[in-house]
């Protein structure tokens, strides 16, 4: 017996119609107009460094992705989900320039 084919072909952008892993939603809060969309566990592959508390977002740990809403998703930061939801009542930890280099 052959190995199944994974008929899937990712192309980094969401599928038409949306849902599953791509299911994302508009927020409003005091600092603007975001898109933010949802990671599951087994989708988060590498690491990254959440803005909010400027702590590793380890490979395995579900979390959000967010853009400001009209940013075509180019300067996209991951966060935790707490982090995320607090975003507002405080400020990160190490305030890095636009410069720095991305984890």
């Amino acid at each position: 017996m052959s190995p199944r084919k994974n008929r899937r072909a990712y192309t980094g952008r969401p599928p038409a119609g949306g849902g599953g892993a791509w299911a994302q939603e508009t927020e409003e809060g005091p600092d603007g107009e975001w898109i933010v969309r949802p990671i599951a566990g087994a989708a988060a592959t590498k690491a990254y460094r959440c803005p909010g508390c400027d702590q590793e977002i380890p490979p395995g740990v579900p979390h959000v992705v967010a853009w400001r809403a009209g940013d075509d998703g180019d300067d996209r930061r991951h966060w935790h989900r707490p982090c995320w939801q607090a975003r507002g009542r405080r400020s990160p930890r190490v305030q890095r320039s636009r410069n720095a280099p991305r984890y």
